[in-house]
Formats: structure tokens, sequence, C-alpha cells
């Protein structure tokens, strides 16, 4: 490294400009690196000065975690290195430069990694030949560059692999390291995040992301990855392969089988219409195909059905933001549907628009979606004899700690079991897999070659049944061949909901408030405060530290009547599963309501999650009228309780 550069680096450690974190990792690699790019990409930003820049890039090292990767891929400011001769959808030619970055370096250190741990499992069961590795990829920008630098990586490390030919699902993957008898699976995408954004998640033989104890044997193998490790003999090498389209129709043909009343959308097809939108992602490769074998009338957004990285049309693409539908819901009013579905570029997440009081379309909450989905289901297996006095021991809800407790009312209707689990997809599919694993063996030889009506019956006779799964942040399952949250799979149980709706003389929204009024008025509101970069992490752990160690009195007036802390306590479900510890905080106040904190796992904010409730009248119904009233007052305890909760935040901090 340069004289003047290790002088500069000194330099603005010394005036407070550089974390000393930062200097050391941009040393590292001013001292190390080969790559022409990543060189004058930060001999760039230290000629201009761009200490806030070189800070975000290089505070850390892009931690692999329970999730595995996610982080930026372009950065806020792009270097001239990095631009290069642009790529596909006006992108950078080359990734974002940094320790603390989703690039080249860090998907390769990941991949040797994993590719290591995958060979040490395999020869710790004795299991012959080579483990077998599943990777797709979204729509997003170097998603695809990531996936053949991921499958060549792992390839080169002792891993069979296969690839799919272009874009698929988040949730098309987990089915597929099933259907294969995969290994790992990998997945690039970042979800829903913005575009300068990527991701790389892993998940297991199982098809569900990732869980203790091999996060944590995953974990040790990344954080000791070299680029030695990924040089084996050419006979210890792996293949790498293009999955057919077997896979893609045997996806299809389980998604059809959410559907519990087929007959529905026959019945419905000159009267029920509804609007989708992929938003520029991987929700058009399945849902599109299963809606029409199913026979749901579907009117697709045009401009928003190409792939494309950049997602022009949106600010964000998250369907769970009134913007990100926006287009939906112009051509819904347009054209008189009944609902607006929308997938985000990894098709895990459905958020979702409904004809209102008014005639004019309004956004739903996932909380709502999850209740919607969650009654339709429950009351229909009910009503179909699926679900019996004899067997509703043997059938769960499962949601998170921090959904709605709506889905335990309607759950304890017909005596269902809820099962709260934490945050994240992967605890919900984790319990799939445990209500399998507890099959007699017999049918757990041949699980994965039942139908779907043969494993549900294998489960209500042995195990458990989940019946749907879910969490607010708009995930959704209805069955677990594939064990994360399905957006394809949510979008078709919807459509059949609000075909039940239809049937009934309904609007999806008179649905909704039907079922307040008889188990209850539930509102929630999410809110997070962002805090970015270096000096963001830090503030975010603080403020975390403070509410466990100074836990609040009341919220607003309301009093505190008790304290979870998920990180100091040991708590355990309703089946007597121990939870394991997480930094999550839940205030229970006196009102009924509560408030959960939590710090994000792949986005540099602190979460909150706002519960309020009302009873109906004992043994009775809310009136319209009443419901209106008691709806209003809910609203505006949110918006006030938020309204303090940050203002909370700011004197703690």
């Amino acid at each position: 490294m340069p004289d003047t550069f290790a002088e500069s680096l000194r330099a603005a450690v010394k005036d407070g400009r550089l974390l000393e974190s930062s200097a050391r990792h941009v040393a590292r690699l001013l001292g190390s690196a080969r790559d022409p790019v990543a060189l004058a990409s930060v001999r760039e930003l230290i000629d201009t000065g761009n200490w806030t820049e070189l800070n975000d890039r290089f505070f850390t090292t892009l931690a692999f975690g329970t999730g595995g990767l996610r982080g930026r891929t372009i950065g806020k400011t792009v270097t001239r290195a990095e631009q290069g001769a642009g790529g596909p959808g006006g992108r950078p030619e080359f990734p974002c430069v940094g320790t603390n970055a989703m690039n080249y370096e860090n998907v390769a250190r990941a991949t040797r990694g994993l590719a290591a741990y995958l060979r040490r499992h395999f020869e710790k069961e004795g299991r012959a030949g080579r483990p077998k590795l599943v990777i797709a990829n979204d729509t997003r920008h170097f998603s695809t560059e990531f996936r053949d630098l991921a499958a060549r990586t792992a390839a080169e490390g002792g891993v069979d692999v296969l690839v799919f030919d272009g874009p698929r699902s988040t949730p098309e993957l987990s089915f597929a390291v099933r259907h294969t008898l995969a290994t790992s699976g990998i997945v690039l995408t970042a979800s829903h995040n913005p575009p300068h954004d990527n991701g790389y998640k892993v998940y297991w033989e199982d098809g569900a992301q990732i869980v203790e104890p091999h996060a944590s044997g995953i974990i040790a193998e990344v954080n000791a990855a070299s680029d030695a490790e990924a040089t084996l003999p050419d006979d210890q090498r792996g293949t790498v392969s293009t999955l057919g389209p077997e896979v893609d129709e045997a996806y299809l043909a389980r998604l059809q089988t959410l559907v519990l009343d087929p007959a529905m959308f026959a019945a419905q097809r000159e009267s029920l219409k509804i609007v989708f939108t992929p938003i520029h992602g991987t929700g058009g490769v399945s849902t599109l195909p299963a809606f029409e074998r199913l026979g749901v009338p579907c009117l697709v957004v045009a401009e928003q059905a190409e792939f494309d990285g950049r997602f022009p049309t949106v600010k964000s693409p998250n369907p769970e933001n009134a913007e990100a539908l926006a287009m939906g819901t112009r051509l819904a009013e347009k054209e008189g549907a009944d609902a607006v579905i929308a997938t985000d570029p990894d098709a895990d997440r459905l958020g979702a628009a409904v004809r209102g009081p008014d005639g004019r379309m309004q956004l739903l909450t996932g909380n709502q979606i999850a209740a919607l989905i969650a009654h339709h289901r429950v009351e229909t297996l009910w009503a179909q004899g699926v679900l019996t006095p004899e067997n509703i021991g043997r059938a769960a809800v499962v949601k998170t700690f921090v959904t709605t407790d709506l889905l335990s009312a309607i759950a304890a209707r017909r005596g269902v079991r809820c099962v709260d689990t934490l945050t994240g997809f992967k605890y919900i599919g984790q319990k799939m897999g445990r209500y399998e694993a507890a099959l007699p063996d017999v049918a757990r030889s041949v699980y994965r070659s039942l139908t779907e009506a043969q494993t549900r019956a294998e489960r209500l006779q042995h195990s458990t049944y989940c019946v749907f799964g879910g969490e607010e942040s708009y995930g959704y399952s209805g069955a677990d061949f594939a064990r994360d949250k399905d957006a394809n799979g949510s979008a078709v149980m919807f459509a059949e909901m609000c075909a039940a709706a239809k049937a009934s003389g309904q609007t999806v929204a008179e649905r909704l408030d039907a079922i307040f009024a008889e188990y209850g008025c539930f509102a929630e509101q999410n809110g997070a405060i962002q805090m970015e970069g270096a000096e963001g992490a830090t503030r975010i752990q603080k403020l975390l530290a403070s509410y466990a160690d100074n836990p609040p009195r009341d919220l607003d007036g309301d009093a505190v009547r008790a304290t979870k802390d998920f990180d100091r306590e040991e708590f355990h479900d309703v089946e007597g599963e121990k939870i394991p510890r997480e930094k999550m905080l839940i205030f229970e106040l006196e009102s009924g309501g509560k408030v959960a904190v939590r710090g994000s796992g792949t986005e540099p904010k602190i979460k909150y999650y706002l519960f309020v409730r009302r009873n109906p009248p004992a043994g009775g119904k809310f009136g319209a009228e009443e419901l209106t009233n008691v709806k209003r007052e809910i609203a505006d305890r949110l918006e006030k309780l938020w309204a303090w909760l940050q203002a909370d935040a700011q004197r703690r901090v």
C-alpha cells in the first residue's frame, strides 16, 4: 500500500472521519487485493475524501448469519471502476467493493464455507457420493452472476450443483430442494429490499432455511473459509447441471392442491375478477400458470410483468406498500376488479388490496391477509369434515409472536392449536419439519412422494397438520411441500377466499368486518426507526440494550403489566418446545394490547410491533355502527402510541 494512502487513512482515523475497523479493512484490501476494480474503487474514494462511503463499505465484514448474507450490491456512491462499461438494466458493470457489501468476494467466501460444511456433514454421517446443492436466483442486479459464481465455487468445493435455467422464486427453491432430495439450497435474493441490495439465503435438506445446529456449523466454516479449501483434485470436484421443466411442473401441481374447493372458481368465473402483478419479479413464473389451470379470472399489470432488477415502475418492490400496488389498483378500479394481488421479486411475500365500502381499492395489512386466509381454511376444512372433533387436537395454526392474535382467536373457535414462534418463517418451517419427523417410520420414508391429501391424512392421524402458517410481514403457507413462505401458494389461497366471499354475497372487506364483529376487533401497526451505516448499527444496539436494562413502566399512560425479554429469559411454546434466545422484548399492557421491539435481521433498523384489541360484547357480536366506532378508536390509539414510542426512543438514544 503506497505511503500516501496509509497516511490518508491514519489522518482520517485520527480526526474521526474514518473508523479504525474501516481503516484496517481498507488497508488489508490495498495490501493484498489482486482485483483492479477493487483497488481502483478504494483509491478513488480515498482520493475524493469520501469517508462516509468507506465507513459504510468497510466498517465490518458482511456477516454470514442464520439467514445468510444481505447487503448493498450497488454503493451509495458508484466509483468509475465499478461503473465500467455498465451492465444490463442500467446497473454498474461490477458490484459494490467492500467487506460489508454483496459482491463476488463475499459470495465466493460464503459458498466455500457452505461447501466445506456439506462435505464434512457427509463424512460425519458416512454418506456415499457427494452432497447435492440447488441454486436459484431472482431478478435483481447481479443475481445471475452470483448464481453462476456460487455454482462454480460449490462444484470446485466437491458439491454437485443443480441450477435453474432462469429466475425462480424462493418457495420453488425450497420445493426443489425437497423434490430433488438435495442436501442444501441457495437463493440469490434480497426479497423486497430496494434495487441496490442483494442477498444469499441458505436452505437445508428439509427445504427450510437453516437453523441450529447447522446454522452455527455453516457460519463457522464460512468464517474459516480460504481460497485453498476450494482447490480439490479433479476427481473430487462436483458437477453443475441445469434443472429441467419437470421441477416447475411438479411445483405447479402442488400449488393447485392448495385449493380446498376447486369448483368455487368455476362458479364465480363470470363475476370474480382479480388483478395480479409480480412487480418485475418471479411471481409470474408460477402464479400465473396456476391461475390459468385453476380458472382464476385474472388481469395482469403488463408494465410490471417483465423481469427487471431496476423495478422501474415502483420506488421499492415491497408489496406491503401502497405505492408498489398503485398500478394494480388503478387497473382494478378501471376494470371493476374485486382484488389486487402482488408478489415481491422472489415471490415469497404477498400483498393485496380489495374493494372497500366506498367502492375504491384499499390496502390490506399482512395481519389482515393472514386472518382472512386462516379463517377460510379453518372453516372450510371443518365444513368439509376434514377437521373433526376427533382429530382437531392434531391440527395447528403456526404464527410468529409479532403476528396478530386474531389468528389465535380463529384457531380457538374450532379447537385448533395456535403455536407462536420467533420472528422469521424459518421457525414456522422448522415446526413443519418436526411435525413430519413425528410420523411413523413407514410414512416418513415415503412422505415426499405422497399426495397432499395423503400427507394431510397422515399428519391428522399420527402427528400435527399445519392448517396455516403466517407472519405479519406478508408471508404465508398452507402446505409443507415448500418450507418457506410462498407467495405463489398464498395467491392461490387468497384468490379462493375472494371467490368464497363473492359466493356468499360479500366483498372481502365485508368478510373481514364480519370476522372482526365475531372474534373481536384486532388492529396492529408496525413501525421502524432507520439507522444506517456504522453509526446506525451502534445506535440500534444501544437502544435495544436500553429497553432491556430499563424497561418502561407504561407506554403512553397504559401500564406495562409484564415484560418478556427473549434474550435474557427462557420461554417455551404451547407444545413445550424451548424458544431460542433472541434480542426481542414484548411489553404486555393492562389494556390487553402489547408492543414488541426487536432489531431487524436483514435491514439497518429497529422494528416496533403495536397491538390493540377490543373484544365484542359478552355472548354477542359488534353491531355495524359499533364496529365502525371501535375501529376508529383503535386507529387513533395506535397513532398516538406510535408517536409516543418514537419520542421515547429519541430520549433513550
